[in-house]
């Protein structure tokens, strides 16, 4: 089993990806896909007249603002052009793709938190009326009858509270937790640079191995949204993973590449 997380970044090629899936998925291998879409929710959000609000937590990690009305621009997006689009793309390909959300069938579940503390000019600040949260339970029932069945599933973000709101979660950390969930033979995660850099933006400087044990050393390397995908690896490491892979997501054969070890292998 390998968990396949594409970002949603600019550059980002859906087409040579959905290739490379059918690909791979033709070989027999078993495979889980999660993506993401932030570049085109930033864009729809502006569009809307609701443009994105990005906030930075104490600990330094950025995020969405996550109001009722950014969560409304989130799912359309997310679960509408962004996984539909991308099923038709592995559809035509001939692959048995099943696009779900992560509240579908409560596949991805956890704690929508009671309020997030921010630094907001200099000062810590207290937001309460976010719908943002972290997923700490998945629905392995439900995605393996799936997989028996012949489907590949296509997951994204929002998952869905114990309470049964619906909330924005990291979709890097959501794909670490399928994959933990699954003890998953390799998490690879696809984006628009080939890896994790040691000097952003110069992809000269691309970390080609981390050990295990050294992966908390990077978080200072990490740039952006990066961070979240190093706090990703981190989660699915204590879990069990053996194996993580940041890739490139703009070259043919992404996944077979990073499969092969082309990137930045952790483990």
């Amino acid at each position: 089993m390998i968990v396949l997380k594409i970002g949603g970044s600019e550059g980002i090629d859906y087409d040579l990806i959905a290739d490379d899936i059918a690909a791979v998925v033709n070989e027999g291998t078993p495979l889980i896909v999660v993506h993401g879409g932030s570049a085109l929710t930033n864009k729809v959000a502006e569009q809307l007249g609701h443009p994105p609000e990005f906030v930075t937590s104490v600990s330094g990690f950025s995020s969405r603002r996550t109001d009722r009305r950014t969560l409304e621009i989130f799912e359309m997006v997310y679960c509408g052009q962004v996984n539909k689009g991308l099923v038709e793309k592995l559809q035509r390909r001939g692959v048995k793709a099943i696009g779900l959300s992560g509240i579908d069938g409560r596949i991805w579940e956890g704690k929508r938190k009671d309020a997030i503390k921010v630094i907001h000019n200099g000062r810590k600040r207290v937001i309460r009326d976010d719908y943002t949260g972290k997923v700490e339970k998945v629905n392995i029932d439900l995605l393996q009858t799936l997989l028996d069945q012949g489907y590949l599933p296509v997951l994204t973000p929002p998952a869905i509270s114990y309470e049964g709101d619906a909330i924005n979660v990291d979709g890097d950390r959501a794909a670490a937790a399928t994959a933990a969930a699954f003890q998953a033979e390799a998490l690879i995660i696809l984006s628009n640079v080939p890896g994790l850099l040691e000097k952003f933006p110069d992809e000269s400087t691309l970390i080609r191995h981390i050990p295990k044990a050294k992966i908390d050393q990077f978080m200072s390397v990490a740039e952006d949204r990066m961070k979240k995908k190093v706090m990703g690896a981190q989660e699915a490491l204590a879990e069990g993973i053996g194996r993580i892979v940041f890739a490139d997501g703009r070259v043919e054969q992404p996944l077979q590449r990073a499969i092969a070890g082309e990137g930045t292998v952790i483990g």
